[in-house]
Parts: C-alpha cells; structure tokens; sequence
C-alpha cells in the first residue's frame, strides 16, 4: 500500500473503527516541521484511502497547548490529503447546545495568544478566513447526520481558547456574548488547513456545559459523556466519507491564489 491518502481524520483512532478499513497500516512521518503528534494510520475506507492522525497521541499524552499543528497538518499534506474530517470535544455556551449533540460549526473566533501560520518572514500569504470551513463538506456532514437521525446543530462559532486550563466563570460569561461552543484545538487545524488549500470541517460533540452554568466542569464527566457520543462520530465519519464527491468544487483548494504578500 502506498503511504498516500485523500481523506484525512483528525482527532484519533477511536474516531473511526479501525475494524472497517482495509489494509491497514501504520506509518512514521517528518515534516520540516517535525514530528506530528504520533504514527498515521493508514486504510481503505468506502473506497477511500483515509490517514487517521491522533493530535493528542494515542496515549492522550500531549495537552492542547503543546501538539505541534503545523506538523500534523503539513504531514497529512505530505501524504496527499485534500480533505481533513477533524474531531472534537467541546464545551456549550448556550443552554439550546446541548451535552451529546452534534455541531458543524460554520464560524470561529480565535481568543488564543498565539499565531498560526505555516508561513514567516520570507513568504507569507493573507488567506481569507471569512468562511474558515469547508462549504461542501459541512453540506455533505450536516445531510448525513440528519439522515442518521442524531441530534445536531447546523451552524456555530467556536471560540477557541489556549488551555488546559478551563475557563473562569467571568471568561466563559464572556464568551457567551461571542459564540456558542468553546474547544482548544481544533481552530490552529483549521487556519493551517487553509493555508495548505485543504478542505477542513469539524463535527464537534457537545460534552458539558462551560462553566458559566454555575456548575464547574469536571473532567471524568466530559470522558463519560465522551464515550457515548463516540459511536455518533464513527457513524457521521464513515457516511460522510461514504457521500463526499470525488472532486473538489469548493473554494478551498485555491486558498492561496492571490494571497501572497509579496
């Protein structure tokens, strides 16, 4: 098997039954800059080849302030990916995003202290983020969802904050004014992506209220309600992987036409 893929899962191996691919493998990656987050799983999944890249580890070993997001993404570019399916865990902040819905989010906003970019001093290019996900494949998600007959939110703005650490309640009262779920990790993947003219989405699973429900957020109650809402995940991935077109029709793939600075 060749160490290529078009499909690209971010977000780690208990994203996907790993039973239901076909020819499997893993494979050690470097990038100029290095390592991802760990091995890439290799397979044939619905007739697609599919990269699954754990961003936290398979071990859960590496906190969202410290996954190198340049090399996971660099490394599914390397490999040929065009479209990335990225996971995640997040908190709601609002009482109608409720704990085990689906949201594909359609909107974020970047509260971090850091930039993302896979460019510096040298070349850098100003992409647009006006509409920082993927147009085609929130329409294919949303459609299979809705026929899977899982709870979902069709549109949401993410905030996105550094970590570990989870909110103040003063923060999170903030954030409410802003958005409606908030996560760690998934907008550097989605910036990143962008710059790499990839196609990126996210289906993000609602675990917990943030703190701003008068009720502090506690770890073991997010893995619980984690564990349920990952056989959702598996289904969405596999029916959406199952109904992407072939080709590309989105805007996606030509981020950088005009965008270089100088």
């Amino acid at each position: 098997m060749e160490e290529t893929a078009e499909i690209g899962i971010i977000g780690g191996t208990a994203s996907i039954d790993t039973n239901l691919l076909k020819d499997v493998r893993e494979i050690e990656v470097d990038t100029p800059y290095g390592k991802p987050s760990d091995r890439i799983t290799l397979g044939v999944l619905e007739g697609r080849r599919v990269a699954i890249l754990p961003r936290h580890g398979k071990n859960h070993t590496i906190p969202p302030h410290e996954i190198n997001f340049r090399a996971n993404i660099h490394a599914l570019k390397q490999m040929g990916v065009k479209r990335i399916i990225a996971t995640a865990a997040v908190g709601s902040l609002k009482e109608e995003y409720r704990a085990g819905e689906v949201v594909v989010p359609d909107q974020f906003i970047d509260m971090s202290r850091k930039i993302h970019s896979m460019y510096g001093t040298g070349k850098f290019y100003h992409v647009s983020m006006a509409d920082p996900f993927c147009s085609e494949m929130r329409k294919t998600m949303i459609e299979v969802t809705k026929r899977l007959g899982i709870p979902l939110k069709e549109n949401g703005t993410y905030v996105k904050i550094d970590g570990p650490q989870f909110s103040t309640r003063a923060a999170s009262r903030m954030y409410r004014q802003f958005g409606d779920i908030v996560g760690m990790t998934s907008i550097p993947e989605a910036i990143l992506a962008r710059e790499s003219e990839i196609c990126f989405s996210i289906i993000a699973t609602v675990t917990d209220y943030d703190v701003w429900a008068e009720r502090p957020v506690s770890f073991d109650e997010i893995r619980r309600v984690m564990a349920r809402n990952i056989d959702n995940t598996k289904r969405i991935i596999q029916e959406t992987i199952r109904n992407l077109p072939t080709e590309r029709s989105c805007g996606c793939r030509d981020a950088l036409k005009g965008a270089e600075a100088n």
